[in-house]
């Protein structure tokens, strides 16, 4: 006598996956298989497709003067906008900033999220590492605004930090709306993004390879600066670039932390925008910025080749 198949033996799950397959089945058959890549790109077309649309737009947009007795962008293209950039030292002195501040803010958050990143990865102790993670995470959770309000309370002349030097007889320091709050509250922010950059092309570093090392005497020095180091290139090759273009593009650490004083392109490209009503000015500061974060990305690749950002640690 055969036995009776059991309810459980073909689970209600299965046979809605199977019911799944047979629709997608029947909308896409089997010999538009070879065009399914195609089709998942779609998405991804379709947005770049809208990009450049957009930047077509502020193109044009970039080569009309604004008429300051009608508020309205020229008919007629011209290249004022781009003399006006590159002579007025208001926005020279803007972009220096703005490329001065970023390259510090990189270079220090790459000093900072190393080591974090080194012992995440390489600690034997799992509380160790959870707690690690658990503290790089949580700052994702609080957004870049309420972060930099944050420091505002912290760092004002009646805050936290302030009332710590006054009971060290330092009395009250300004320690907000200047160039250092500024670098400070990026470094803050950009630190977890540079963490998550190293922390793959760390881990892909074998851990016999330092201990080979050191089994042929090198110390923990020349191990890290001659092993660890250069076969880390990649992660932090792509965390400088990724530091690098988000610090160059902030808009809410410079205005809050900064005051109104301690400006970067992106807080003159929205000044340009929404209150001195000149389209054509913030058009052409976009597009520069644009052109110079591309740019530093090319050079990028041109000196260390297309994989940088692939995140697979040098075997070399």
């Amino acid at each position: 006598m055969p036995l009776r198949p059991s309810r459980n033996a073909y689970p209600l799950s299965w046979r809605l996956l199977d019911g799944a397959e047979r629709i997608a089945a029947f909308l896409w058959p089997r010999r538009f298989a070879k065009g399914l890549p195609y089709l998942m790109l779609l998405p991804a077309l379709l947005l770049v497709g809208l990009l450049v649309l957009g930047l077509a737009a502020i193109g044009d947009s970039s080569l009309r003067t604004l008429d300051t007795a009608t508020f309205l962008p020229s008919e007629s293209w011209s290249l004022a906008n781009y003399a006006r950039a590159f002579t007025e030292p208001l926005f020279l002195n803007v972009a220096l900033r703005s490329l001065g501040g970023a390259a510090l803010v990189t270079l220090a958050t790459l000093v900072l999220a190393f080591p974090y990143a080194y012992v995440m990865v390489r600690t034997g102790s799992a509380a160790w590492r959870k707690f690690l993670l658990i503290a790089l995470f949580l700052p994702f959770f609080i957004g870049q605004v309420v972060r930099a309000y944050g420091w505002l309370i912290i760092l004002g002349n009646q805050g936290l930090a302030n009332e710590a030097l006054a009971l060290l007889g330092l009395g009250t320091q300004r320690l907000l709306f200047n160039y250092w709050a500024v670098l400070f509250g990026l470094v803050q922010y950009m630190l977890p993004f540079a963490v998550l950059m190293l922390a793959p092309a760390l881990t892909a570093i074998p851990d016999e390879i330092e201990a080979a090392a050191g089994s042929l005497g090198a110390d923990w020095v020349r191990t890290f600066t001659h092993v660890v180091l250069p076969m880390a290139k990649p992660g932090l090759v792509g965390a400088g670039l990724v530091v690098f273009t988000l610090s160059l593009t902030d808009f809410a650490v410079p205005a809050i932390l900064g005051g109104g004083g301690q400006d970067f392109i992106a807080n003159a490209i929205y000044d340009q925008f929404f209150r001195t009503s000149d389209q054509g000015l913030g058009s052409t500061l976009t597009l520069l910025l644009v052109l110079l974060g591309s740019t530093i990305v090319g050079a990028v690749f041109a000196l260390f080749g297309a994989g940088t950002l692939s995140m697979r640690g040098s075997r070399r």
